[in-house]
């Protein structure tokens, strides 16, 4: 059967491997697919990824890195779910994430492994596991919940499917597991189904399962089904089988009876199995697919057969539900993912024809909406129709595939019935069994609406036309409209019958939705005289018209100004306005007109409106010199000044200023040029200077920047207003920095007499030029001398405003100056009433009115400037009284009692608050000491030092520096720049120290000869304070100061000072000396103070003399001085001797020195016993371990044993290794022996040539390395018996396995190599890379156990890695074989062809060549076998029949010269109707003059060059090949060819057929002619028979009377006689039965006028209700799937053959 003829299409979608997916993952754990949008691979290499795949974008995969066991792509939605192992665990942790908003949903750690996962619904996760089943929802959450325990048929299976009934209360889990013994290949299937709401488990047989619904005629609700198939082996038979059962039946309700069907599996496919089912919903169909490809097709209602087919080669392991299509997808092994759908033009036919099944045939049209089933549809109408079975034969009509019988034929069928009485008329159950059912269409709607309009039950039509159950059409909506305008509108609008919508709209006056309905279905109406209309009542709807038809897209459809025109031409002025201010809004330049028209006409009737209009600037365009003139007609004077363009006009307009809002002309002024503004100014100011000031100032303020503030000021200044300049200047002056335009405003404020103004400006501003302001304010004498205040006293005039005031005998202000506003300024104002002779008095109350606010300082200096400072004594005195503490008033004091001498030392003593500096610089001219009472008092160092150095008091100088106690200045006066330094020490060392009796004051002073670095000064001090008897002479820090001192300065005193004095600090002082390199002065200190360890170190490290250090140590036996000596000898090298000191000192700290120094040495006997002293103090792992390691170098084995019997912490491993990487191996084995280390002693066996022992001990030691170590040992060693024991320990290790390979081959040990690896096949841990390893040693040393190893072990083969071998070693016939194994049919077949002789075997190369995915193989193969293997060729050829272009393959054949080589096969494929193949075969034929094999070829095959063949043959010799060019002209419509033809071989009966099936009278009459020439009046006779529908009766007789042959046409003219009075009459009869048929009409229309009240009373209960939600509808039918695959011939018993694999 043609694929394009099949009923199920098979179509390629995708290729995995084409969008880059590896074959390796192309596997069920790898791939999912939850539904027909997304596919999902994970893969491992080469890094760890999912790869989703959009089915609706298959060429653009997601590849994102993730790691997973698992992953599975939600059915509807992007959303991810994966699932991996947690590691060290047997715990599954579950994510679900959203790929489009990157985010993660959930998680859940599972407490045990998940086993099997799946979408069950687009919210739901079903979860398998070893022992339960878990629902996971994605919303909330939420966690797992259990819904069962898997049953005991499902243990150790392998779960491949679980699935929900569209309602979650039906559960199955499907599961696989190995057959019985007595046929292992065919897998067993199991099947638990669980029901949810009985908490329920059946545990059943079956390998596939599906659910689905079925609506059971009689029951509402649908059914739930399920369909499983299962094949079993029992008692030697094998039993294929489909159920197909409901699940929980509804008691009361018609159920579902339980169908089985058989499966049949063809011969070749005993071990094949169920391993997918899937429904389809849309067509009622039920798909079984096999593991091998096969498909099974069955009918979900009924379990009957539909079809089956092979649709894959290769294993298919995943299906998904396509629902849109109503088929499947299926992935094979190979990576296709195939799309099957049901081919809905030839299904019905198949079934009828083929299957012969004519009832399901109808049902599936039925149920799919289907053709191909009319005939049978319309033949069970009739028969159901002349049954009187009204009701079955409506539903038939109702459910009828693509309506064919729903036409106005079938509903003239039910009204032509008679009514019977008590009955519902059969035309009423018709639409009532079409409402049921779904909609109706025009036509039924129409004639249900007549019955119910007649019966005036509009409500049904309400109901309906809700429901949708009516098809609206103009012819409907006018009968709804007798009885209702308002549903009839609704009918037209949905029949889109637009002009009697706009009309019903127009009726309505609803004259928007007009515009909105037209824009909508694209209709132009009469707008303008829909405007009219609306005008002549509603002329504000006429403006809303009018503004919605502006507003359509495309523009207005009536011209703005027609519009405009028909408002003013009813004088609808203001809704002209109205219009045209929401049409003009874009104010556009082609609009100017009207922008104009508008303004005009409100100007001269609303000139309100048109200054509305203008002030909201709307226009641009219209034409402003007319605008303006009108505006000044009309008083608006603003507007016309915005207007005019000329300054004689705006200085005409502008003058009328009593009519102009000022502020309106303000901003007028702002349009204006600096030039026009200015003289529009002083016209005003000309006309009316007082009325129009405040206008021009408020024009200067707001303008002044574009005017120019100089400008401005001489306008004003012009006409002398000094108002106006006072004004506009008040309200620059904050904004402005200007000094002149500050002082203008100041003048102008002072000549308007605003006198607060002039003192605010003068106090507030900073701008103004003080000097000129002041000069200002003088000569014009204000009489409030408050701004000249302000203007002195901010700018530093004091003087000048003392000397005004006190001149002008204004005391009253300088008074209030003083006291009020700046009393800091009082001192000035003192000294100018001072210089101008000014009475003390005045002075003096001044002064005493200020008291504490007046500042002393400057108050003193100014009147000791003029020596008037006694005028302050009284003033002092009082501040004195009053508790002042302030420096100045007691500093003026001071100088006042110094300059009269009464008693100033006491002062300078007693006095604590006067500055000391200042007082004591007063005094120096006056009295030295007395400023070294100053100084002293106030700590004044450096002043002092002046005063003491130039007067030459170094007494007191020398008491002040010791009593002070300050580095800093002892440093100063020590400093050896200071001319003076040597008598302040003079006086220091006689006067100053012998004075005093303070130790801190004798520290002070040695710490500062110290620093100053006066060492021998210095000693002397000391040696007169500590050895001559003083108070300080057994001073600890004075003796330890002078031991240093001298230690420092003069080292031959060091020792007698030691000798001498007993309490100084031994231990630092001892430490300074060494310091010092003074050795024997330190070790007599320490000696001194007992401080052995001290003193020995001073030997040991300074001296360096060990042998005194020795001796020392002898003399004071104390272990720590042993201890230094001895670390002293290792240091120096003299190990033996440290070790004996060690031991004297008992010392067992520095044993890793010694340690290390004794191994340097070579004394391991002398460390034995120092290590054995060490043990007794530490336990240490370091002490033992040397221990051990010293007894092996000493060769002590015995003690070595000994040792390691006893409790020790020696760390024995590391001592092992230690031993063994020094060659120490006897020693190494003791110790690896007694650790159990049995690896490392197998390697030391090896090492000492003990290669049983070392097998032995690896067998212990069971470590991969170690066997790798001995095993290549005992290879060197050609011990391969033990070689091989090892070996097989390591092999079983893949990652070790090549690395002993190489091993053995480098050394040439290829026998005992391939020994080792073909034992090592019969372990139990064997795996894929021994049988690979074994195999390439084959392929490069015994090739002729290669194909046998291959073939045992082909499924344990790493294939890839033997494939390289192979081809490297040529072994041609293995390769091949390799590489159909691996399914690498592209690369088998180019090896077969290029190495024939090797490889080739022509039974194996068909099956290859069918599965090669290069088509460029298939014509290789074709030059291949034509030029090897000729004679099989068209064997070859009919295997790729299916997959070759035979255009090309005959073309290859041309070129070759071999075309009849090729014979058998373009016969086999000619029924493909290719040209190529039809002209190779008629060319052959021709040259054959196989006239008969020609002409059957030219008949079914059509597709060639007719005429080119016609051509070629019309001249052959042979009668019958010029017989059949003849018939090809005909065939080719060339009819006078084919005649022609004819007749030049006495043809004529060929001549005649041809000119009958031309239907041309010419030719026939033309033959006839022709006849009658050749006086062959028989062939005249046979051709007015033949041509008896040509040939006109007149000719023909005309014909015969002219040549004598009437004889001859008798038979012609009495067969036309005869058919010409039958024509009459039947035209007689049709006549009569038209009056009957009148006649029985009028009597039909009584009888119904008779039955009217019948109908009243039938209709109510003949109409049916509105459906119930959920009845009725359907599906549109999809469309039609395009390719598909090959199907064969039909067998015996209904379904499709097998074709062969």
């Amino acid at each position: 059967m043609a694929a394009a003829n099949a009923p199920i299409a098979m179509k390629e979608v995708l290729t995995l491997p084409s969008i880059g997916i590896s074959p390796q993952f192309i596997t069920f754990t790898n791939v999912t697919m939850e539904s027909d949008k997304y596919i999902c691979v994970r893969e491992t290499a080469p890094q760890n990824s999912v790869v989703i795949i959009d089915m609706n974008m298959p060429m653009q995969p997601l590849r994102r890195p993730i790691t997973a066991d698992s992953a599975l792509m939600n059915p509807n939605s992007r959303i991810l779910a994966l699932k991996a192992q947690l590691p060290g665990t047997t715990q599954d942790h579950l994510q679900i994430f959203n790929i489009e908003m990157k985010a993660k949903m959930k998680s859940h750690q599972m407490p045990e492994q998940v086993v099997f996962w799946k979408w069950i619904s687009p919210k739901l996760l079903g979860l398998v596991t070893q022992t339960s089943v878990y629902h996971w929802s994605i919303e909330g959450d939420s966690e797992p919940v259990k819904m069962f325990e898997r049953t005991a048929n499902l243990v150790n299976n392998q779960i491949i499917n679980y699935k929900c009934d569209p309602s979650e209360k039906w559960l199955v889990l499907i599961g696989i597991a190995p057959g019985a013994p007595e046929k292992p290949q065919l897998v067993k299937g199991n099947m638990q189904l669980f029901s949810v709401d009985q908490q329920r488990s059946q545990a059943l047989e079956a390998h596939a399962a599906s659910f689905a619904q079925f609506k059971v005629p009689g029951n509402e609700n649908p059914s739930i089904l399920i369909s499983f198939a299962t094949k079993s082996f029992n008692a030697g038979q094998i039993t294929s089988k489909l159920h197909v059962i409901e699940l929980g039946a509804q008691p009361g309700k018609p159920s579902f009876s339980k169908k089985q069907a058989d499966l049949f599996f063809p011969p070749d496919f005993q071990d094949d199995f169920p391993v997918a089912m899937q429904i389809s919903h849309k067509y009622g169909l039920i798909f079984v697919i096999t593991k091998l490809g096969l498909l099974f097709v069955y009918d979900l209602e009924t379990a009957s057969a539909v079809y089956r087919n092979r649709i894959s080669p290769d294993p298919i392991f995943l299906t998904s539900e396509a629902s849109a299509a109503g088929g499947f997808y299926a992935i094979n092994r190979r990576g296709q993912v195939l799309l099957a759908t049901v081919n809905e033009a030839t299904i019905v036919p198949f079934v009828s024809g083929q299957l012969n099944n004519l009832e399901l045939a109808v049902n599936l049209a039925k149920r799919g909406n289907l053709p191909g089933a009319e005939n049978l549809v319309v033949q069970r109408f009739q028969e159901l129709f002349a049954q009187t079975k009204y009701k079955e034969a409506a539903e038939l009509a109702a459910e009828s595939p693509q309506g064919i019988l729903r036409t106005p034929d079938t509903v003239a069928k039910f009204q032509s019935v008679p009514v019977q009485a008590g009955q519902t008329p059969p035309l009423l159950q018709y639409f009532g069994t079409l409402l049921t059912r779904g909609k109706l269409n025009a036509f039924e709607s129409l004639e249900l609406s007549r019955l119910v309009v007649n019966q005036n039950k509009k409500n049904l039509l309400e109901n309906w036309l809700a429901e949708d159950k009516l098809e609206c059409s103009e012819e409907l909506g006018d009968l709804v409209k007798t009885v209702d305008n308002d549903l009839a509108l609704k009918i037209y609008i949905k029949a889109r019958a637009t002009p009697k919508v706009v009309a019903a709209f127009a009726e309505r006056r609803e004259f928007d939705k007009i515009l909105i309905y037209s824009k909508q279905v694209g209709y132009t109406p009469d707008y303008l005289f829909l405007l009219q209309t609306i005008l002549r009542t509603d002329p504000q709807g006429a403006v809303n018209f009018a503004l919605m038809m502006s507003q359509m897209e495309g523009g207005c459809p009536v011209d703005y100004n027609t519009i405009t025109d028909l408002f003013l031409q009813r004088n609808l002025i203001r809704e002209a306005t109205a219009f045209l201010l929401d049409v003009l809004k874009p104010n556009l330049p082609e609009h100017a007109f009207l922008q104009t028209k508008v303004l005009e006409i409100n100007l001269v009737t609303f000139p309100n409106v048109a200054d509305a209009i203008l002030a909201n600037g709307m226009f641009t365009h219209y034409d402003r010199p007319r605008i303006a003139q009108l505006c000044e007609k009309a008083g608006l004077f603003v507007r016309a000044l915005q207007h005019y363009t000329e300054l004689p006009d705006i200085k005409r307009v502008i003058v009328n200023t009593h009519a102009i809002e000022p502020q309106s002309l303000v901003e007028f002024f702002g349009t204006l040029s600096r030039e026009w503004a200015l003289e529009c100014m002083k016209d005003l100011l000309l006309v009316n200077l007082r009325g129009n000031l405040q206008i021009i100032v408020q024009v200067a303020k707001e303008y002044c920047e574009q005017l120019g503030v100089d400008a401005c000021i001489k306008i004003f200044e012009q006409f002398k207003s000094y108002e106006g300049l006072y004004f506009f200047l008040g309200s620059y002056l904050s904004s402005s920095e200007d000094p002149d335009i500050h002082f203008k405003y100041i003048e102008a404020a002072a000549k308007t007499g605003q006198i607060k103004e002039v003192e605010r400006v003068t106090r507030e501003s900073n701008f103004y030029d003080a000097e000129k302001t002041k000069n200002f304010l003088m000569e014009a004498k204000l009489p409030d001398a408050r701004p000249l205040i302000n203007v002195c006293d901010r700018f530093g005039f004091v003087p000048d405003l003392t000397h005004y005031l006190y001149t002008n005998n204004m005391l009253r202000y300088i008074e209030g100056y003083v006291q009020k506003v700046n009393p800091g300024n009082a001192p000035l104002v003192v000294g100018q009433l001072l210089d101008d002779e000014c009475p003390e008095d005045f002075i003096k109350g001044l002064i005493l009115s200020v008291r504490s606010l007046l500042p002393v300082e400057p108050l003193v200096e100014e009147c000791e400037k003029r020596n008037r400072l006694r005028l302050l004594t009284q003033f002092l005195e009082h501040l004195v009284s009053e508790g002042s503490q302030d420096v100045h008033v007691h500093n003026a004091l001071g100088k006042i009692i110094i300059d009269s001498n009464n008693n100033p030392e006491h002062f300078l003593r007693t006095n604590p608050y006067y500055d000391s500096r200042v007082v004591g610089k007063y005094c120096e001219k006056r009295d030295p000491t007395l400023a070294v009472v100053a100084y002293r008092r106030g700590q004044c160092d450096d002043e002092l030092i002046n005063v003491t150095n130039k007067n030459s008091l170094f007494k007191l100088q020398a008491r002040y520096v010791v009593e002070r106690m300050d580095g800093d200045l002892w440093e100063k006066v020590l400093n050896p720049e200071n001319e003076y330094r040597r008598q302040l020490i003079d006086q220091v060392v006689s006067t100053a120290l012998p004075e005093s009796k303070s130790p801190e004051q004798v520290s002070a002073t040695v710490k500062a000869f110290m620093t100053a670095d006066l060492p021998h000064e210095l000693i002397e001090l000391l040696e007169k304070i500590v050895l001559q008897n003083s108070a300080f002479s057994g001073n600890f820090n004075l003796q330890n100061l002078l031991i240093l001192t001298a230690i420092k300065a003069d080292p031959s005193r060091v020792m007698d000072y030691i000798n001498r004095l007993d309490n100084f600090d031994g231990p630092a002082v001892g430490e300074v000396a060494v310091e010092a390199q003074l050795y024997e002065e330190a070790f007599a200190i320490f000696k001194k103070f007992n401080l052995n360890v001290q003193a020995v170190n001073v030997l040991l490290d300074n001296i360096r003399s060990i042998d005194r250090a020795v001796e020392f140590a002898f003399r004071v036996e104390e272990d720590a001085v042993w201890s230094q000596v001895a670390k002293a000898q290792l240091r120096e090298g003299l190990v033996s001797d440290a070790i004996e000191s060690f031991i004297r000192a008992d010392d067992a700290t520095q044993f890793l020195d010694v340690i290390r120094a004794s191994e340097d040495a070579d004394v391991y006997s002398d460390l034995v016993r120092y290590l054995l002293m060490v043990r007794q103090k530490v336990k240490e792992p370091k002490v033992d371990s040397e221990l051990i390691y010293a007894y092996a170098k000493t060769d002590r084995l015995g003690e070595i044993e000994e040792f390691i019997l006893m409790p020790n912490v020696a760390n024995l491993q590391n001592v092992g290794d230690r031993l063994f990487d020094e060659a120490l191996y006897e020693a190494a084995k003791i110790i690896f022996a007694f650790i159990s280390n049995w690896a490392k002693l197998a390697v030391t066996l090896v090492r000492l040539k003990q290669f049983q022992g070392a097998v032995d001990a690896a067998r212990k030691a069971n470590s991969a390395k170690t066997w790798k170590e001995v095993c290549f040992a005992c290879v060197d060693a050609e011990e391969f018996r033990l070689a091989q024991i090892c070996g097989l320990n390591v092999i079983i290790q893949v990652d070790d396995l090549e690395e002993v390979s190489e091993y053995y081959q480098n050394r040439g040990c290829f026998n005992e190599l391939i020994s080792l690896m073909e034992s090592g096949l019969g372990l139990e841990r064997a795996h894929m890379g021994i049988f690979t390893e074994l195999g390439v040693l084959y392929a490069r040393y015994r090739a002729e156990k290669l194909m046998e190893h291959i073939k045992l072990f082909s499924t344990r083969l790493n294939i890839p890695k033997l494939i390289r071998a192979c081809d490297e070693q040529q072994h041609w016939k293995e390769l091949t074989y390799l590489y159909i194994q691996y399914d690498e049919f592209d690369n088998a077949a180019t090896t077969v062809m290029n190495h024939s002789p090797e490889a080739w075997d022509h039974m194996q190369f068909k099956d290859i060549i069918v599965k090669v995915a290069s088509v460029e193989l298939y014509y290789k193969a074709v030059h291949f076998y034509l030029q090897e293997h000729p004679d099989l060729i068209n064997d070859m050829l009919n295997v790729l029949a299916l997959c070759v272009d035979h255009t090309r393959v005959v073309d290859i054949m041309r070129k070759a010269g071999h075309l009849r080589l090729v014979k058998p096969y373009m016969v086999a494929v000619q029924s493909n109707n290719v040209s190529a193949v039809n002209e190779a075969l008629n060319e052959i034929y021709v040259e054959e003059e196989d006239y008969d094999r020609l002409r059957e070829s030219i008949d079914l095959h059509d597709n060639f060059d007719q005429i080119g063949l016609a051509q070629k043959i019309e001249k052959h010799e042979l009668l019958e090949m010029r017989r059949v060019a003849a018939y090809i002209y005909k065939k080719a419509g060339r009819w006078k060819q084919s005649i022609a033809l004819s007749k030049k071989d006495n043809l004529y009966k060929d001549a005649m057929e041809t000119a009958s099936q031309s239907g041309d009278r010419e030719l026939a009459e033309e033959l006839l002619v022709y006849f009658i020439e050749q006086g062959k009046k028989e062939c005249f006779a046979a051709c007015l028979f033949v041509c008896y529908d040509l040939i006109r009766p007149d000719v023909a007789l005309e014909m015969a009377w002219v040549n004598n042959m009437i004889d001859f046409t008798f038979p012609f003219l009495l067969q036309f006689i005869r058919e010409y009075t039958g024509k009459v009459d039947e035209l007689i009869k049709d006549k009569i039965e038209a009056q009957k048929d009148v006649k029985a009409k009028e009597q039909e229309e009584k009888e119904v006028i008779a039955q009217q009240n019948m109908y009243a009373q039938l209709l109510p209960l003949a109409l049916p209700a509105p459906p119930m939600p959920g009845m009725g509808g359907g599906f549109a039918p999809p469309p039609p799937m395009g390719g598909g695959m090959g199907m064969p011939p039909m067998p015996p018993y209904g379904m499709p053959q097998m074709g062969s694999y």
